[in-house]
């Protein structure tokens, strides 16, 4: 939901801060107020085109930013962009803002942080449905059409089940693709493989064996050295000279004296412990570094078959994968792939029985979806033309149109057919409209922009409302064409629209601004000779003032008959009798 709207320097917009709520907002005010231009920069920030003539006069940039509450269905959508681009802070807002400068230079960012527009766009198409003068209209994607269709007949459970078995049937598949080219070439690769696994399996490697002989190979090499140091070291622990004691000699008698000295002095007895420990770790210092020496080896021969090994570990790692560890593991894959290879025939005899019982539990599982989607849109195409009637439409007409396409490779159908098929069934959906009789049905995207258009896509708002997840809906030039008794219909179909989206309407019509929960009057005023755009959120008298001036000179007549088409509306919002 659009929570905050700032924007500056756009067009007539010296600078405009609005905070909106849920539910219905309408914006009123005379043609040339700017009521289009506010929503020319919210389609600016979602990714539409920035012109530099949109730059105020006698400034440097114009600049749009907008807050979102993300509460929604969008919310975990968003979250996997913004996590996918490392964009995400705050988990229940999201800002996107756009600049243009007059060299030229376009800047969107997200969070704060510079993207590209594509990502811009992106966000967008998953917060903000505007329709009028743009095509930023998530009905006009076709590849939205399907998803509606499906949310609409609440077919989850089966896609989810058909999903399953295409997934699996995918991994058959491409288990097969590999089997069957490694077939084509096993000889070759039989023979190379046999080479590479033989080849490793002689070394006889074991893990961690290359640091074990490192280790080794510095000991055997530096034998003399580390003898010398050893004994150099025994000889100050333990043995000494005739000139200078052994310091486990001396730390002894430090023992004993202080043995003596506790027993004499109770306080002391600590210090006495502490250098009985010493002279205990003296001790065991000294039969380690005796171990130690006893184990050193001055052998040249095994020095040779030390490094001789090294090198062989060595050449295998560059051959097969640069670590002791990979060698390992590629020569018990060239022993699968060899097994796998030698049992080819017999493992493509099962993969091809498995693909056909999975092409079979496939077709049943995508024809009985095609088939609830097919009696679901014969519902939305009634619950849509009703609607229609509703909005003076009657003569209207709505379809899904459902293709198939033939694959040598895909489900069986009944008839014989091979039909494609992938994540999402094996239906290619798209909804079609005749707004007029005899000009037939045509692709929803085709269909020409006008207050004729708003009020169509108002209706398949309204029925798909719990299918469609975008939170705000934007509603330019819908009362185009119409009367105030109809107007009185959209604007109760808007605000029923409000309970499940945040919907913004610009309109010039009473009976239908009289159905918002919010109204803003746009107005356009002249401040020390540069004409401005102001935004005032009406409530109470003003708001009845603006309604009774949208229904001509303000008067006796007009004051009350504004009063009556708020009265009107808030009857049918509290649970009234309603027009449709």
């Amino acid at each position: 939901m659009l929570t905050e709207l700032r924007i500056q320097n756009f067009a007539i917009i010296d600078r405009l801060e609005l905070e909106f709520g849920p539910g219905l907002q309408i914006f009123t005010g005379e043609t040339g107020a700017g009521k289009s231009i506010i929503m020319d920069a919210v389609e600016m920030i979602l990714g539409g085109r920035a012109d530099l003539t949109v730059i105020r006069s006698d400034a440097e940039l114009a600049r749009v930013e907008a807050t979102f509450k993300l509460s929604g269905p969008e919310r975990r959508s968003a979250h996997e962009i913004l996590e996918r681009e490392d964009l995400l802070d705050d988990p229940n807002y999201l800002t996107l803002s756009r600049e243009v400068r007059r060299e030229g230079r376009s800047i969107a960012r997200v969070n704060g942080r510079a993207v590209n527009l594509a990502l811009l766009r992106e966000l967008g198409e998953l917060l903000v449905d505007i329709h009028g003068q743009s095509e930023h209209l998530s009905l006009l994607n076709i590849h939205a059409h399907l998803g509606l269709l499906d949310r609409y007949a609440d077919v989850e459970p089966l896609l989810t089940a058909y999903r399953q078995t295409y997934d699996r049937l995918q991994a058959i598949r491409r288990e097969l693709h590999e089997l069957r080219q490694a077939q084509t070439d096993a000889e070759r690769r039989t023979e190379l493989l046999t080479y590479q696994a033989d080849e490793i399996e002689a070394a006889r490697l074991r893990p961690g064996e290359d640091e074990e002989l490192r280790q080794e190979r510095d000991r055997l090499a530096n034998a003399e050295a580390l003898a010398s140091l050893a004994q150099q070291a025994l000889n100050v622990l333990d043995e000494g000279t005739p000139e200078t004691p052994a310091a486990s000699d001396l730390i002894g008698q430090a023992a004993q004296s202080l043995s003596k000295l506790s027993q004499i002095d109770s306080a002391q007895s600590a210090l006495a412990g502490q250098a009985t420990n010493l002279e205990e770790s003296l001790a065991d210092m000294s039969r380690g570094l005796r171990d130690y020496l006893e184990g050193i080896e001055y052998n040249p021969k095994r020095l040779e078959e030390v490094e001789e090994r090294v090198d062989l570990i060595h050449r295998l790692e560059r051959k097969y994968g640069g670590s002791l560890q990979s060698v390992i593991a590629f020569a018990g894959n060239a022993r699968k792939q060899l097994e796998n290879i030698t049992h080819a025939t017999e493992r493509l005899a099962e993969l091809e029985a498995a693909e056909s019982e999975a092409l079979g539990k496939l077709a049943e599982q995508g024809l009985s979806l095609s088939q609830k989607r097919k009696e679901a849109a014969g519902q939305l195409s009634k619950s849509i033309e009703i609607e229609l009637d509703d909005l003076r439409m009657a003569s209207a007409r709505f379809a899904v149109d459902f293709q198939t396409r033939p694959d040598p490779q895909g489900v069986p159908a009944p008839d014989g057919q091979r039909l494609a098929c992938d994540a999402s069934g094996l239906d290619k959906v798209e909804f079609l409209v005749e707004p007029n009789p005899g000009e037939g049905l045509k692709p929803l995207a085709k269909i020409a922009s006008g207050g004729e258009t708003s009020r169509l896509m108002l209706a398949l708002k309204n029925v798909l409302a719990r299918a469609d997840q975008v939170p705000t809906l934007i509603f330019d030039e819908i009362d185009q064409g119409i009367g105030g008794r109809v107007g009185g219909v959209v604007g109760e179909k808007l605000w029923s629209l409000g309970r499940q989206h945040q919907v913004m309407v610009i309109t010039h019509l009473p009976q239908l601004a009289a159905f918002g929960d919010h109204h803003w009057q746009v107005q356009k005023v002249v401040q020390n000779g540069r004409t401005l755009t102001q935004v005032t959120k009406l409530q109470g008298e003003a708001r009845t003032l603006e309604l009774a001036q949208m229904l001509g000179e303000i008067s006796e007549g007009t004051l009350r008959s504004a009063h009556d088409v708020l009265q009107g509306a808030q009857a049918i919002k509290s649970g009234g009798e309603s027009r449709v």
